[in-house]
């Protein structure tokens, strides 16, 4: 064997022994993870709270009699609500909120809702 020969098969056997290391972990890394991971909400169960306390939120104004709902937006964010849009007149601005407000879950409302001008 020449010596090219003799350098590659070197640097083969060494490129394989290095992936066999790197693919060696130890078994007992891996459980603590998903632990760690559990103990925190992760972005997508965040979401999918956040969507079900603006559903619950709509639920409420929706059956709050004298109440029109059609243009208000309601977002959640961590036990905050944020409502946005326009009512037909100003008592159902504050109506809005203290229904809000009385929902399970809701730590605070932030109130952005205008009147509606007439012909809107």
């Amino acid at each position: 064997m020449n010596a090219k020969t003799l350098l590659r098969l070197a640097c083969c056997v060494l490129v394989a022994s290095q992936c066999v290391s790197a693919g060696a972990q130890p078994s007992d890394a891996s459980p603590a993870a998903p632990t760690t991971s559990s103990a925190t909400p992760t972005a997508k169960s965040a979401r999918i709270a956040n969507r079900q306390l603006a559903k619950k939120v709509r639920a409420a104004l929706s059956k709050t009699k004298g109440l029109d709902i059609t243009s208000i937006a309601i977002r959640a964010r961590g036990g905050s609500i944020a409502l946005s849009g326009s009512v037909p007149d100003a008592t159902q601005i504050e109506k809005a909120g203290t229904v809000a407000q009385g929902v399970a879950g809701v730590t605070s409302v932030k109130n952005d809702l205008t009147v509606r001008e007439v012909g809107q």
